[in-house]
């Protein structure tokens, strides 16, 4: 991954609430949603105007990442809207096994 930014670890902020250094941290996904529930969802439902309606989401460390998404992020997202299956923490969970 560092090879991938010219071994920098400047400007791996590459749009709002995304960074582009998780890889530097550990392996698998190249990029990471980062900040507040809020943020993180407003950054899905951008992408999720943009068309996209499918995601795969991963966290470090999984379990605790999970709980987070699931308590925090899930009942936002349903608030505006954006899920209308009656998805609960642990089908996220469940999921992830």
């Amino acid at each position: 991954m560092l090879a991938l930014h010219g071994g920098s670890r400047e400007s791996l902020v590459v749009s709002p609430n995304l960074w582009a250094g998780i890889g530097l941290v550990r392996g698998g996904a190249g990029t990471a949603l980062v900040g507040s529930h809020e943020e993180v969802a407003d950054r899905i439902e951008e992408y999720h105007r943009l068309g996209i309606d499918e995601f795969v989401f991963s966290g470090y460390p999984n379990l605790e990442e999970s709980y987070w998404f699931g308590e925090n992020v899930i009942p936002i997202l349903r608030g505006r809207g954006l899920l209308d299956d009656p998805l609960t923490v642990a089908d996220v969970l469940a999921a992830r096994a």
